[in-house]
Parts: C-alpha cells; sequence; structure tokens
C-alpha cells in the first residue's frame, strides 16, 4: 500500500507542470485531495522566524546579475574634492598646529620644510602631488602681461600657421594675434614689402605727364592729312585667322574674376604674399598662346603691369595684356625688331631697318620714326618718359627727344659695334665689341671715362650707379668704379668661373647674378666679390635670366624654365614642360612669361600666381572654378602637344644655327660669331 501511495505521488508530481506552483492548485497529497492557500504575512507579534522564501526558478537558471553601483559625479572625481570620512572629521591637533606654524614661517625655511615631506613621500604621494600643484603652476602670458610684452613674445615667431593656431586657444590670444603689429612684425621677417621701384619694368611703367605730352601731341599732329599719310596704323587682327591663334580676348576677359583686393592691413597683405608665394612654389596658372604659325624667333620680352610685349624677327610687334590676350599687332617695321623698351603707353623700338620708332601701345598708332642710324639698332633704353638712347653697329649712340622726334646727341668714340648699353640718372654706360665700355653724359654728349680691361667683345653690362658689371666673350665679369679720380680703381674686381660666354647679367642691390654659354648661373657678392651660389642650370645657353629677393628664373636652350631660391640656391620647381628652346622670359611679383618654341611653333605661356577669387565671395566662386578647368585643359593639350613632339628636333643643331641671326649682309660674319647669344 505504501508503495502504491509512493508511485501515485510520483506521477502526481511528474504531471505538474514546471515553473513556480500556482495558488490554489489541487494535489493530491497520501491519498487525500487538498487544496493549499498562500500564508499570510506574518506580523510584529508573531514569535516565529520568517521563512527565507524559497528560489522560484529551477536550479539550473541562470542567476541574475546585480545592480550596478552608479558611476561616481566629477566633484567625487576630482583629487581636490576629497573628502575626510565621518569618522575622520575631527582633525588631529598636532596638524592643525603644524599648519598654523608653517604659515608663521620665513619662506626659506617653508622650503626646507616642504623639501623634507617631500622625500618622506612615495611615488603615489608624489603623484598626487603633481596633480595638484601643477594646475596651480600654469599661467597664461597672455593674460597676465601688457600687450608691448605680448607683440615681443610673437616676434620670435616667424611660421604663420603657428599664428594661425595660436589663434584658436582662446579669445585673448586671438585678440593679441589679430593685431596688426603681429602681422607687420612677420612681414618683415619674410621680406613681404610692396613692390620697390626696381622691379621688372616698372620703372618703364609709371604714367607720367610727359607720356600723356607725348601722346596728345601724337593726336594733334595725326589729325593733319600730311601726318596722318606718314604715320602708320596697327592692325587688329580680328578675322577668323587671328581667333584661331590668339584665342577670343573678349571671352577671357569676361570670364575672368574680378580680383578685389582686400582692405590694406599687414594682415591682408601678408595672407596675399603667403599664398603668391606659395604658388611660387607649386601653382599657378597657366594660359598658352601661339603667338606666330611658324616658328618665328623671339628678339625681345616685355612685361609692364599694363603690357605683354613680344618683339619677333619677322618685323611684327605683338602686344597682349597681362592675361595673355591679344590687342594689337604693331606694323612698320621692315625687318626684325632686334630692340625696343616699354614706359606706360610708350613703346620706342628698333631693328634691322635703321628705324627707331616711337608707339602708342593704347592706340596702335606710329607717333615717330626717327632715322640717323646706318645700320642695325642693336639696344635701346630710355632714361625718362621724353628721351631715349639707342646704341648701333655704326658704333654710334644716339639720344632721342620723343615729344620732338629729334636727335639730341651723337656719341660716338667706340671703334666697334655697341651691344648693349645701360642707363642710371644721367650716366649711361655703353658696352662694345671693341672690348671696351664707355661711360656719357646723356645732357652734354660728353664720354667721361673709357674701360679697358676685357680680351674679347662685351655682350652684357649692368649698373647700379655705384657699380659696372660687364660680361664678356673672355668667360669673365669685371666689376668697375664709375668714379672718376686720379686714386680711384678703375676695376674693383674679376669675377673668374664661367667656362664660355657671358651673356646674362642682372645687379641688384649687393648681389650680382649672371649666366653664360656653358648654362650656368652664378649667383655673386659684392662686397667680398666671391661667388655665393654656383647652379648648373641648364644643359645648353643660358638664354634668359632674371632674379628679385626670393627666386632666380632661368631660360636655356635645353628648353627649360627652372626656378631657383635666390637665398639657399636650391631649385625650387621646374616651370612648364620642356620645350624645344626657350626664347625669354620675365616675370614680376604674381606674373611669369614664357616664350618658347614648342611644336615647330612659337609659344608664350603666361603664368598667373595671384590668388584667384580670395574675398572669398560666393559669386564668383563658379567662375574661377571654371577659368581654372579651362586653363587646366589648356595647359593638358599643350603637354600632350609637347610630348609628342619633343623629340624631333636637335636641340644643339637649333641653337648652333644663328638663332639671333641678322639680316645686314654687312654685318653677317660677325654675326655667325655670335651665335645663340647674339
Amino acid at each position: 500500500m505504501a508503495s502504491y501511495d509512493s508511485d501515485n505521488d510520483m506521477t502526481s508530481r511528474a504531471r505538474i507542470p514546471p515553473g513556480p506552483v500556482a495558488i490554489g492548485h489541487r494535489s493530491r497529497r497520501k491519498g487525500s485531495l487538498q487544496l493549499s492557500h498562500p500564508k499570510p504575512p506574518l506580523t510584529p507579534n508573531t514569535t516565529s522566524m520568517p521563512q527565507p522564501m524559497s528560489n522560484p526558478l529551477l536550479p539550473s537558471a541562470p542567476a541574475s546579475p546585480p545592480t550596478p553601483a552608479p558611476s561616481p559625479t566629477p566633484q567625487q572625481r576630482s583629487p581636490s574634492s576629497w573628502r575626510l570620512t565621518p569618522l575622520e572629521d575631527v582633525e588631529d591637533p598636532i596638524l592643525e598646529d603644524a599648519r598654523q606654524v608653517f604659515a608663521r614661517l620665513h619662506i626659506t625655511a617653508k622650503e626646507n620644510w616642504l623639501r623634507s615631506l617631500v622625500d618622506l613621500c612615495d611615488n603615489h604621494t608624489l603623484s598626487y602631488l603633481h596633480q595638484i600643484v601643477s594646475p596651480r603652476l600654469k599661467k597664461d602670458p597672455f593674460q597676465a602681461l601688457p600687450n608691448e610684452l605680448c607683440f615681443r613674445i610673437l616676434e620670435f615667431i616667424d611660421d604663420p600657421k603657428t599664428f594661425g593656431r595660436a589663434s584658436q586657444v582662446s579669445r585673448r590670444w586671438r585678440e593679441v594675434v589679430s593685431d596688426d603689429q603681429a602681422w607687420k612684425t612677420l612681414c618683415e621677417k619674410h621680406a613681404y614689402r610692396r613692390m620697390s621701384a626696381d622691379s621688372v619694368g616698372s620703372s618703364l611703367n609709371t604714367p607720367s605727364l610727359l607720356a600723356s605730352q607725348i601722346l596728345q601731341g601724337y593726336h594733334l599732329r595725326s589729325s593733319s592729312p600730311t601726318r596722318g599719310l606718314e604715320s602708320m596704323s596697327a592692325i587688329d587682327e580680328n578675322s577668323d585667322r587671328t581667333t584661331e591663334l590668339y584665342g577670343s580676348t573678349a571671352g577671357s576677359s569676361s570670364r575672368r574674376p574680378t580680383k578685389q583686393r582686400p582692405k590694406h592691413t599687414h594682415r591682408s597683405r601678408f595672407k596675399h604674399a603667403y599664398m603668391v608665394e606659395s604658388a611660387w612654389k607649386k601653382g599657378g596658372l597657366m594660359t598658352a598662346r601661339h603667338i606666330t604659325p611658324d616658328q618665328g624667333v623671339v628678339t625681345s620680352l616685355h612685361l609692364t603691369r599694363k603690357y605683354v610685349v613680344v618683339a619677333l624677327d619677322n618685323a611684327k610687334i605683338h602686344v597682349f595684356n597681362t592675361r595673355g590676350d591679344h590687342q594689337r599687332t604693331l606694323t612698320g617695321h621692315v625687318m626684325g625688331v632686334w630692340a625696343m623698351v616699354p614706359w606706360d603707353d610708350i613703346l620706342v623700338s628698333g631693328g634691322c631697318d635703321r628705324d627707331v620708332r616711337v608707339w602708342n601701345m593704347a592706340t596702335g598708332g606710329s607717333v615717330h620714326v626717327l632715322r640717323g642710324h646706318t645700320s642695325t639698332v642693336r639696344c635701346l633704353k630710355m632714361s625718362n618718359a621724353k628721351t631715349a638712347i639707342s646704341g648701333s653697329r655704326d658704333t654710334t649712340l644716339r639720344v632721342w627727344n620723343l615729344i620732338t622726334g629729334a636727335c639730341s646727341n651723337v656719341l660716338m668714340g667706340h671703334q666697334a659695334s655697341v651691344r648693349c648699353l645701360e642707363i642710371h640718372g644721367d650716366l649711361v654706360v655703353s658696352g662694345s665689341y671693341d672690348t671696351t665700355a664707355k661711360i656719357w653724359n646723356i645732357s652734354t654728349g660728353e664720354c667721361l671715362r673709357t674701360l679697358q680691361g676685357h680680351f674679347s667683345q662685351i655682350y652684357a653690362i649692368a649698373f647700379d650707379g655705384q657699380r659696372i658689371a660687364t660680361g664678356s666673350l673672355d668667360t669673365s665679369v669685371r666689376i668697375w668704379n664709375p668714379q672718376d679720380g686720379p686714386k680711384i680703381r678703375q676695376c674693383l674686381a674679376i669675377l673668374q668661373g664661367h667656362t664660355s660666354l657671358v651673356g646674362q647679367l642682372q645687379m641688384r642691390s649687393s648681389t650680382l647674378v649672371t649666366g653664360g654659354s656653358d648654362g650656368s648661373v652664378r649667383v655673386w657678392s659684392l662686397h667680398s666679390y666671391s661667388p655665393i651660389h654656383r647652379l648648373a642650370a641648364h644643359d645648353n645657353s643660358v638664354t634668359s635670366l632674371q632674379f628679385d629677393e626670393a627666386r632666380i628664373v632661368s631660360g636655356g636652350s635645353d628648353g627649360r624654365v627652372k626656378i631657383w631660391d635666390t637665398h639657399s640656391g636650391s631649385l625650387v620647381r621646374e616651370l612648364s614642360q620642356p620645350a624645344e628652346a626657350v626664347w625669354r622670359v620675365a616675370f614680376e611679383s604674381e606674373r611669369c612669361v614664357v616664350m618658347a618654341a614648342r611644336g615647330g611653333r612659337t609659344i608664350m605661356e603666361v603664368w598667373d600666381f595671384a590668388p584667384v577669387g580670395e574675398d572669398g565671395s560666393d559669386g564668383e566662386e563658379e567662375q574661377v572654378r571654371q577659368l581654372q578647368k579651362e586653363r587646366s585643359e589648356e595647359a593638358g593639350l599643350a603637354i600632350k602637344q609637347d610630348e609628342t613632339d619633343q623629340e624631333m628636333l636637335d636641340v644643339e643643331n637649333e641653337v648652333g644655327t644663328g638663332v639671333m641671326e641678322d639680316e645686314d649682309e654687312d654685318e653677317e660674319d660677325e654675326e655667325e660669331s655670335e651665335g645663340m647669344t647674339d
């Protein structure tokens, strides 16, 4: 019977579903049917101890995780807010007395006491001490110091990026860094000054009253029928052929966004100059123009603030604006143009037809035709807006009055062709194939001195009023003293180093840069008369050279244009793509013009390094992008064409065929000896 009850009880337990037992559930206990009821909660008077509640879950069920403790608040995490526990609220009287004694000690005694306490601390305590002391020792210098001392601190910073980061520290830092005095110091460190008067063409581009008088006189004289027949107007080539060669001028002008310069503050000036400098190193927009359908030789190039003027050996002079858009072609010479000089809207040119012509570049009209030379006009300079000086292969120099069109003086004394000349004030220095250089007074026409020492022809000359530099076929450069006197030494120094003809010279302050047919460019100090840099610039003759305080730009007959750092002598970049030959290079602060032969045609590349849309106006953003895209496409076409035709011609053979060959039969033998440099 007992076994039977046990089996029934096991059977009934098996039939109960798993999980908590429901209240009121009927179960069979020892053969009787009973109802289970919940027990009432214990009252305070209950003497029996409460029974622990059984786990409603099965033994196999996982236990629930404990509730995490709340995260500490920032006050609880801060070491400075650590509090004593309630049991430690009462401070030890000994520590209280020690603090009072410490407060009354002298500074030296305090230091000794603290040193003894630090010696007793372990690493953990020292770390805690560091967290307490370190924030108290930090002070903002710009908050504590006056502006004068803050500016003095900023004088030791020469990195503009550091200025930019410093302006983001706090409002006070931004206030100090944004002050114009700080940026003035930075401008002085980087030598970001306004372009001086000795920049390329700037001395010839200043508008003057005399220039306007010359042009006004031209308009008055050209109104007469006789003068109108003599004057030759320029040809405005607006035909389809011109559009194909030069591109659309009106369209290019309208697409170019107007550059609105910011306010004239040192900060805005530094920003503009810094962006220009960065573009010279790895940027710039290039516009390519085909000057002639055939390979014409560029004999002269001038870049002014208003014009780009190009003279060719086909008797034509092309005038462009500074963006490279063709304006007009000056026609009147009947043979190659070998020399020209601009001054504002005036242009004076001379060539193989022996004439000196005065042009108005604004209208394209011929103002004067000055006759008197009996051979090729080889060099031209202007001392002011009304005076021009020409040197010729007839061994003479002539001083011309551009207002009246008359010859003021004829300077005679050389025994061979006058190859180069330079003007400073009322003095003109001429270099000749007779191996001598002569100093002349422009007003009186008197020869003041003759400089003798070279053993071969003089091809280049530079004159700054204090020194005269001459480059010769004898591979040397001589420095002369223009002053006269019995105890004054004529030749100050002989600079040796070139191994061939020195045909390029430029003097600026106490620095002289020379370029030779050996392909090298050398930078000399005029204080010590020693070389500063020796640059292996080109594989062949240096055909063009120009420099300023920041950079040296050289072009060679190897078809390359290179930019060098004036101070370090390092190569900054190679401008453009290699061509067959580079005729001329000219640059100013924000532009560079390269005349080269590429694909059998004469190409003009205008590089613009000015920040485009620097005012950040939203209205011009799309125009800027479009302009950059168009110029990039033009540059890509030119590069592709150059890569295709680069190996068609031998550069050395092209150079050796008399690139600057003259058409004067009487001087043909002499011209062949000059080669590329002439």
